[in-house]
């Protein structure tokens, strides 16, 4: 295929999909490597909770009259109280385990509330309307942008470097860092490790119920939407560096971007395409772009 014989409307169409592709990616990815990198948990339930923060918002409009702006709010909050239980209950008795034990037990999780919901759901999904405040569209130049998704981009984006400065730049985050790096020591100062773990995996969860919030408009909610995503999510943390905010950040939208030009230039490539770049990314600098090697 001749590159200047593709019209630019699919070059700007497929751009605007990526955009919006990456904007997930980059926010599922950093709730990823939240509790990765502060947790040491690979958290296979974290696409359910995606989910969930999608039947949230759909389950507060349809049942509790609810619109979509408070279940910005609530969704993420209820998920994340969820998602605290969760590590309280279980995740906290398998931290002095393997790995494989908190892998396994996440998955359980994921396996057993996917499938209360496609029993309860089906698996046709649900539609959801954006709110009438972010319908019709802006013409930006040559670009015309649906103004929500216009809206997810840039709430994406926010939401992403607000979550850099929290872990980063705060006296809160240099805790939630310290008493991963030393809990003894941390704890000597003072300081509650286990509610502190508690509020990590709470917030990055919720973090991933946000992200659901923000594409149920987009994709509706369906059961099996935090599955199909999840794996990608995982390529993008990768490639990041496992841990790295500030990479996974940066990766989302990236992989996003690549993955809507190659939609442009080679269509069958698209789907793969993301993990192509892992692998080149793991051969050449195996703790990720931004990663730090230990």
């Amino acid at each position: 295929m001749n590159i200047l014989d593709i019209p630019a409307q699919a070059w700007v169409g497929q751009i605007m999909i990526g955009l919006i592709n990456g904007s997930f990616y980059a926010m599922l990815s950093i709730g990823l490597a939240v509790i990765f990198g502060l947790l040491n948990i690979a958290n296979f339930a974290h696409g359910v909770f995606y989910m969930m923060g999608a039947f949230g918002a759909w389950m507060l409009g349809n049942h509790l009259g609810l619109g979509y702006w408070p279940s910005l709010l609530l969704a993420p909050l209820a998920v994340g109280i969820v998602g605290a239980l969760i590590e309280r209950l279980f995740l906290s008795r398998v931290y002095h385990l393997d790995h494989t034990y908190s892998m396994l037990l996440t998955f359980g999780v994921t396996l057993m509330i996917e499938s209360l919901y496609r029993n309860a759901y089906g698996t046709s999904g649900m539609p959801y309307d954006a709110p009438a405040l972010l319908q019709g569209g802006t013409r930006m130049g040559a670009i015309f942008m649906p103004n929500y998704r216009l809206w997810v981009v840039l709430a994406s984006l926010l939401m992403c470097l607000l979550t850099w400065f929290f872990i980063e730049r705060t006296r809160l985050g240099s805790y939630l860092r310290a008493a991963t790096e030393n809990a003894t020591m941390t704890r000597a100062l003072g300081i509650n490790v286990p509610r502190l773990l508690t509020i990590t995996y709470g917030c990055g969860v919720g973090l991933a119920a946000l992200s659901g919030v923000l594409a149920v408009p987009v994709y509706g909610a369906n059961p099996a939407m935090g599955s199909d995503l999840l794996i990608v999510v995982f390529a993008v943390v990768v490639i990041g560096g496992m841990g790295s905010i500030f990479g996974s950040i940066v990766t989302g939208f990236l992989v996003g971007l690549i993955e809507g030009l190659t939609k442009v230039l080679w269509p069958e490539a698209s789907n793969t395409v993301v993990f192509v770049l892992m692998i080149i990314v793991l051969l050449a600098k195996p703790a990720g772009l931004f990663g730090e090697s230990h």
